[in-house]
């Protein structure tokens, strides 16, 4: 269906291999996760440009993987799709626990925010709070 309107948005991270933030990009819901991750992935980048092996699920192979592994030269590892039972994808697993983590926090658990670099900021906050009562 074309022109086919989704409400809400995106939330996409890119974390280090223990859960911090490293970077967050929010869009509207109607973007795709291929054509999306490009922008991720190269602002990521742009910030951290010793970074070797970028990690994703399925929603990241196509477009992405092609330009993240041809023009940024960089390596991309796809997760594969999990099976009927349940199985931890550690690499994947650490994005995932890092979502969990932000949605304890009232004001991340649902769409309140009118702006997107609000709701940036609260999860900045949100993540420097949870960092800070880490022991």
């Amino acid at each position: 269906m074309v022109g086919k309107k989704i409400k809400g948005r995106k939330r996409h991270i890119i974390t280090d291999s223990q859960g911090h933030i490293l970077h967050i990009e929010i869009h509207a819901a109607n973007i795709h996760d291929t054509i999306s991750g490009c922008k991720v992935v190269e602002e990521t980048l742009k910030k951290y440009q010793d970074l070797q092996i970028i990690s994703g699920d399925m929603g990241y192979r196509g477009t992405c993987f092609k330009y993240v592994t041809d023009i940024l030269k960089k390596t991309m590892i796809i997760s594969e799709k999990i099976k009927s039972k349940f199985i931890i994808q550690p690499m994947r697993w650490v994005v995932e626990r890092t979502f969990s983590w932000l949605n304890e926090y009232r004001r991340l658990a649902k769409d309140f925010e009118y702006s997107i670099s609000s709701e940036k900021n609260f999860i900045m906050i949100a993540h420097s709070i949870m960092l800070l009562r880490r022991d």
